[in-house]
């Protein structure tokens, strides 16, 4: 049985902060694939992507180049409607029958995770790995209420980079992507105002 960490975003785009959770799981030998799967239609944010899926999409590419264990997943394009994480694992376990699948948040999704779509059923197919980025206190506490509540959720490595998707967006800076994400985001001229 195979241990499956699922890795989805928005990826709008993809910064370093990503960058470094990708990193932290492609190098935890508890996993051995990791799905890098950028969201379709985002449930919990206003869909006004300023950049086309196919740049999304290539960035997420760009950065599996990367890792021996990332492979790009585009599962959510394969349906009609938003992008909901049960949606997505009940469509992955059939894809991987009998695979241990692990999705992953950051500290800010792990404040509202248990009010996802469906969480209590989500609970009950996978397990969760919890980032750090910066939360504080409020981040243990959230881990301590979610495990009290049932929740398999295991915490990941120290604190990541903080990064803001949408501040990077009206003024993109160099030092917060990934040299290869750089590369392509200049070439390209994306998020130029």
């Amino acid at each position: 049985m195979a241990k499956i960490a699922v890795f989805g975003g928005t990826f709008n785009p993809f910064h370093i902060g990503h960058y470094e959770i990708l990193s932290l799981l492609c190098n935890n030998d508890m996993f051995d694939k990791v799905l890098l799967v950028p969201d379709k239609i985002p449930p919990h944010k206003e869909y006004s992507l300023c950049v086309d899926d196919s740049d999304r999409i290539r960035m997420c590419q760009i950065v599996c180049e990367d890792f021996a264990k990332a492979e790009l997943c585009l599962i959510e394009f394969e349906r009609e409607g938003k992008s909901y994480t049960i949606d997505t694992v009940k469509a992955l376990k059939k894809l991987y029958p009998g695979d241990e699948l692990f999705v992953t948040c950051g500290g800010d999704m792990i404040k509202t995770l248990d009010s996802w779509y469906r969480f209590d059923v989500l609970k009950d197919l996978v397990s969760f790995i919890a980032v750090n980025r910066g939360d504080g206190k409020s981040f243990l506490s959230d881990i301590k209420r979610l495990k009290a509540s049932g929740t398999n959720i295991i915490v990941l490595g120290d604190k990541i980079t903080e990064v803001s998707s949408t501040e990077l967006r009206n003024n993109i800076k160099r030092e917060y992507l990934p040299e290869k994400v750089w590369e392509y985001v200049n070439k390209r001229g994306i998020y130029k105002q």
